[in-house]
């Protein structure tokens, strides 16, 4: 686990430092790519999280059968929570532009 974050972490680093000459080109009209990197930060936030979700309510479900419907109910509603939170935050990566004028 450990090793993972390590090199998630290693990855975002060289991420950024790939976008920031194309953010410095921007301002002369080059390619912006804020955005996009917002919107796949966003989209494996909600992955990860719809996830998680799914797998914990699965082992409770698993551990008590009788509980089964309440924990399904309240799953769909987290999840959707989860998913207009993501749409929310990726309309607002794509339609912001940091280095407008």
């Amino acid at each position: 686990m450990v090793h993972m974050v390590k090199m998630m972490g290693l990855g975002t680093v060289i991420l950024l430092l790939m976008v920031a000459p194309a953010a410095a080109a921007a301002e002369s009209g080059g390619v912006t790519f804020s955005g996009a990197f917002g919107a796949g930060l966003v989209t494996i936030g909600g992955a990860y999280g719809i996830g998680r979700l799914a797998g914990f309510a699965l082992e409770s479900m698993a551990r008590q059968p009788e509980a089964a419907g309440n924990i399904q109910v309240a799953m769909i509603i987290a999840a959707a929570l989860i998913e207009g939170f993501t749409f929310f935050a990726l309309y607002i990566c794509m339609t912001q532009n940091p280095w407008a004028s």
